[in-house]
């Protein structure tokens, strides 16, 4: 049973006043000891919960389908093959959301706060919202150091090439759904997060950054947490940004 939130009645008004449709997408590879979590913290406003099971060699879809989310499985391995095979589910079934959010299946995002990454959307019509960690209360020891010097450099680097500032590439992140469709997403791996904002910035879209809180994860990283996986993934994120310079 998803929790039941206590939130500002502000929000409330803002959600009665805009009558948003809401689901998230949560990519999830062995994540058995924590997207039960993860589902049971998503405020119950949201519509549909879609975990992309990105095959799997433990529990993660029987666990996600007990918690109550809709279940599909993804073969091809990477965190975008999976974000991708969301949005084209989500976008054949029809009856689209207003907004999509995404959220990461380890449970070091904070799935309660959800209210507050879409807020800016209902209250100022913003196109996308990152929820940003370098803003928020970070656990300590809940990103790497190669996470944090990484994310340095990808948003100078974004600077430098785009004329914009971000200060995170967090996986936690809302997004009109006609906007992510219009922008036309297409990385398989580990350059999703930064393709995105690069995008949005390239087709206009209004965007903004809240602070959000961060937690050690359940697990190890599959990215961070070997040495093949953080040289992969600070190739992949560098070539992406040039590569729609």
């Amino acid at each position: 049973m998803r929790k039941r939130k206590v939130i500002s009645t502000y929000f409330v008004e803002l959600m009665k006043n805009e009558s948003p449709v809401i689901d998230v997408i949560i990519p999830a590879y062995n994540e058995e000891k924590s997207i039960g979590a993860v589902i049971n913290d998503i405020p119950d406003f949201v519509r549909q919960i879609v975990v992309v099971n990105n095959n799997s060699k433990d529990s993660t879809a029987a666990v996600a389908m007990f918690a109550g989310a809709t279940v599909i499985n993804e073969d091809r391995q990477g965190y975008g093959s999976a974000c991708l095979k969301g949005i084209n589910y989500i976008n054949e079934k029809g009856n689209h959301p207003d907004i999509l959010v995404f959220l990461d299946a380890d449970y070091s995002d904070y799935p309660s706060e959800l209210d507050k990454v879409i807020e800016p959307i209902l209250r100022n019509s913003i196109d996308m919202v990152i929820g940003s960690r370098a803003l928020g209360d970070k656990e300590a020891g809940s990103m790497m150091p190669q996470q944090i010097y990484g994310n340095k450099i990808a948003i100078t680097l974004i600077k430098w090439i785009y004329g914009v500032q971000f200060t995170d590439l967090g996986p936690f992140r809302a997004i009109k759904f006609n906007k992510l469709l219009g922008i036309g997403m297409r990385d398989k791996d580990y350059g999703w997060t930064v393709e995105m904002q690069i995008k949005a910035v390239k087709n206009k879209l209004t965007f903004c950054e809240v602070p959000v809180k961060y937690r050690k994860r359940v697990g190890t990283s599959k990215i961070t947490g070997t040495l093949k996986g953080t040289i992969m993934a600070g190739y992949k994120i560098i070539f992406t940004l040039f590569k729609y310079a």
